[in-house]
């Protein structure tokens, strides 16, 4: 079953790399009592995560937090340390959260798994993004291509809210 308008997020666990070492971040530790923008990508350092998903995310930054957002993350079934190099990387370390969803746990209890292994890529997620409301999913905004990044982009997100 995927996930849906009007649920609440399943209880989960994520891994952060931050300016001071790993973290673990809960989802009621992200979620209680606030207003978050997620999306989820693929993968850190694939081309249309790299180029197109994430880059709007981190220009649009401001104006997302300017309309009532009080946080903002990237979930991917990624290790710890990859999400962190993408973190550093693309100049969003400490701008955003990136969550390593490193066993997929988060991914497949929301439905959102995706069988890549055709593409070497193994079970990933599939591209969403989602305004998260106290844990309450508010919108949902998957996209039919993991090669595409427009649904659920962060101009369509700043459309949202």
């Amino acid at each position: 079953m995927t996930i849906a308008v009007g649920d609440k997020l399943p209880a989960a666990t994520f891994k952060e790399k931050t300016a001071d070492g790993p973290v673990e971040v809960t989802t009621e530790q992200l979620f209680k009592g606030k207003r978050v923008v997620l999306f989820a990508v693929p993968g850190a350092f694939t081309p249309t995560c790299s180029l197109n998903h994430l880059p709007g995310y981190l220009e649009n930054r401001d104006a997302i937090l300017s309309r009532g957002i009080d946080d903002i993350a990237v979930v991917a079934v990624n290790d710890l340390h990859v999400m962190g190099a993408w973190a550093t990387s693309s100049g969003g370390m400490g701008k955003i959260h990136f969550l390593s969803d490193w066993n997929a746990a988060f991914t497949k209890a929301l439905g959102m798994d995706i069988d890549l292994s055709a593409g070497t890529l193994g079970v990933r997620s599939k591209r969403y993004s989602m305004l998260v409301e106290d844990g309450v999913v508010k919108t949902l905004n998957l996209e039919e291509s993991p090669g595409q990044a427009t649904v659920s982009g962060a101009a369509a997100m700043l459309e949202q809210l």
